[in-house]
């Protein structure tokens, strides 16, 4: 399974339907009505701002900064096993289970403009509807099956939203957090009324009841951890105003729940969402939708001084049977929390303790730790942290700053020994540069440590997906227990914020009625020995039957990104799954157009065009009509890039083969080969022969 890009803006989920009348339908034929709990708070304490402040001009009241959905995060580069719940029999499933499936938009609304006048929701302009459902079908063996969805119970209070400015403006949601939590801190017990708000870390905060104020105005100071290189932190001063925004309409959402709306107000949602998600982000480490830490599972080695974290996806859905909380388990990239030096020796894949780094070496040092956070180790208790900005040139036993206003210089081995009574012991190697870049920090490499939960954005080499991959592949069962023990870790029953909010999650998976389709009857070519043919617990087999429509493959090339697999070996190979494609009624060309073409994988685009152009060359301009890849087994990205480069820029057909296969060739592969590429070749292999129609 390939990584990639998760998105938060919207994914296809399962929904299920046992037992419900098909109001949907129904519903939509109704008018909409009008939104009900809309109005300000019937308190406004307009003198209770601190520092004597008046209220701002109404003359902007109306207007409203718009409220920033959740963006897709396009540098989220983690695994998930499915975009949708995993589903898991209680019985034995041998065939294809038929579940009520609907599209479940999460978006948040994004840039939608509120005003503080309309003192409530409108319809939302990205609301769902359920597509109506035809009718019920009857086909098959009902059974039992279990969703990774946790159903959930309205609140039943007042849900507010309130517009949070912060000044100076801050990029950080990390930061945004820390104010509102020392804003929280300070004045929950006065000026916040014992509420204990839910914050999205943009524009927004939510609460259950309403807060003793319309328009309020906070100070609150902070200290900077990764500033001040030698010096005391510095101590930052925020200006935070809180004005109410809105209130969300939960009798809406309710009625969406009980069929008797067609769209769901995503606003309601959103909010729903956030008070569930408030608690999570300060026990792990949120990205996007998910959130991930070492003490979910323990961290696997990816190599090059990273390894994976195990985490897990959480999102609140409307369904058919109710509201639920979808989980799902997940696996992401994070540098490893190692001593410096031992990232880099795991990095550069050698002793760097005894040996000089060339100029190629501290490129690649400096390409993986700038941007990473470390904090210094020769201070004893004092784990100040900083951020790496580059790598010096010199190695540390040639350098040298000034310590005064009159120039005078110092080694930085001379000072770590003077200042804090560290000997530096490997000045061979270059030192890190940290805070500014135009005034020079030096910290040198052993006195550091890379700080702990830092995810790691680049990209993955081959070994590293390959390693991701093992550690995401899980049986159902297994992923089940995982999910199971997730949403106990949660203990969303004694969550502070989902109390404080009214809401209720079941610890139980959502048990779903399902059938088990009857297998269709397979029709093959009259020329077989086998007509037709029935498949059993969904398997089959091509031995003794023909393809109905059998293509003819008459220009082929074969490449090998294998270096273990032999030029006669590849041969081989190719012989063997021509003649059977030939046996399986296809007209293949037992002949490639040009020799089998030996590449290495760090160079797949090159070599693709190569085979292309010369087949071009040898065709006089006819084009390739299938490409054969032989690829090792574990060859990370290289599956992936090889596919995008044949279907997006050469337009190859292609037919990727691993090299274990390769050496074991076994003929029932060899069918299952033949059989892709005949449907690849725009022909499907066989007809369905049905007594009935899969409803």
């Amino acid at each position: 399974m390939p990584i990639r890009q998760m998105k938060d803006s919207s994914e296809q989920h399962l929904v299920i339907k046992t037992h419900l009348q098909n109001t949907m339908n129904q519903s939509q034929k109704q008018p909409k009505t009008a939104q009900n709990g809309k109005g300000p708070p019937h308190q406004e304490l307009q003198n209770s701002k601190p520092h004597n402040q008046t209220s701002p001009p109404t003359k902007n009241r109306g207007r409203r900064r718009g409220r920033g959905g959740r963006k897709s995060d396009q540098n989220d580069v983690f695994m998930r096993p499915s975009s949708r719940p995993c589903t898991v029999a209680h019985k034995p499933v041998n065939q294809v289970c038929d579940l009520v499936g609907s599209n479940a938009n999460g978006a948040v609304g994004n840039g939608r403009s509120l005003c503080a006048t309309e003192m409530g929701f409108p319809t939302s302009s990205k609301s769902l509807s359920f597509a109506p459902r035809p009718g019920y079908g009857q086909v098959g063996t009902k059974c039992i099956v279990k969703a990774n969805h946790f159903f959930a119970e309205l609140p039943d209070k007042d849900l507010n939203q309130y517009d949070v400015t912060i000044t100076p403006e801050v990029a950080s949601r990390t930061v945004n957090r820390a104010i509102m939590a020392e804003l929280v801190r300070l004045y929950k017990e006065s000026d916040l009324g014992m509420r204990l708000p839910a914050y999205d870390g943009r524009k927004s905060l939510y609460t259950a009841g309403e807060l003793p104020f319309v328009w309020k105005e906070f100070k609150i100071k902070l200290v900077d951890e990764l500033d001040g290189i030698n010096g005391p932190k510095r101590v930052r001063e925020y200006k935070v105003v809180i004005k109410f925004a809105a209130r969300a309409n939960m009798h809406h959402l309710g009625q969406f729940l009980a069929g008797k709306r067609a769209d769901a107000p995503q606003e309601a949602l959103q909010i729903l969402d956030i008070v569930l998600r408030e608690l999570s982000t300060k026990r792990y480490c949120p990205i996007g939708r998910s959130f991930f830490s070492p003490s979910i599972r323990t961290p696997q080695r990816l190599g090059d001084g990273l390894e994976s974290w195990c985490g897990f996806y959480q999102s609140i859905r409307p369904t058919q049977m109710g509201l639920s909380l979808n989980i799902d388990m997940a696996s992401a990239a994070f540098i490893e929390p190692l001593p410096v030096i031992e990232f880099v020796a795991q990095l550069l894949g050698k002793d760097v303790l005894s040996r000089t780094l060339s100029d190629s070496d501290r490129v690649k040092i400096k390409k993986a730790l700038r941007g990473v956070k470390v904090e210094v180790t020769h201070r004893g208790t004092v784990r100040r942290k900083y951020r790496v900005s580059g790598l010096t040139s010199q190695p540390t036993r040639e350098l040298v700053f000034p310590v005064d206003d009159n120039s005078t210089m110092k080694s930085v081995v001379e000072y770590f020994q003077e200042m804090y009574g560290f000997t530096i012991q490997h000045t061979h190697l270059p030192c890190l540069q940290v805070g500014n870049q135009k005034k020079a920090n030096y910290l040198p490499m052993e006195a550091c440590k890379i700080v702990e939960g830092q995810r790691y954005t680049k990209r993955l080499n081959e070994r590293q997906i390959t390693a991701l991959l093992k550690v995401t592949c899980q049986r159902p069962r297994d992923r089940e227990n995982d999910i199971l023990q997730t949403v106990q870790q949660n203990a969303y029953d004694q969550d502070l914020y989902a109390k404080e909010f009214g809401i209720k999650i079941s610890e139980k998976l959502a048990s779903v009625e399902a059938r088990i389709l009857p297998a269709p009857w397979l029709k093959y070519h009259e020329n077989g020995k086998e007509k037709d043919c029935l498949p059993q617990v969904g398997q089959w087999n091509m031995m003794n039957k023909k393809m109905i429509n059998g293509m003819t493959v008459s220009r082929w090339a074969c490449i090998n990104f294998s270096r273990s697999v032999q030029e006669s070996v590849a041969r081989g190979f190719c012989n063997e799954l021509a003649q059977m494609c030939q046996v399986s009624g296809m007209e293949f060309n037992p002949e490639p157009v040009i020799p089998i073409h030996n590449a290495r994988p760090d160079q797949v685009e090159k070599a693709l065009k190569h085979v292309y152009h010369s087949s071009m060359s040898k065709t006089k301009g006819k084009e390739l009509e299938l490409l054969l890849a032989i690829l090792p087994d574990n060859n990370g990205s290289l599956y992936g890039d090889l596919k995008r480069i044949c279907e997006t820029d050469l337009g190859i057909i292609s037919q990727c083969c691993l090299t274990k296969h390769v050496f074991k060739i076994s003929k029932q592969y060899l069918a299952n080969v033949s059989l892709k590429i005949n449907v690849k070749e725009h022909c499907p292999s066989g007809c369905y022969q049905l007594p009935y129609t899969i409803s």
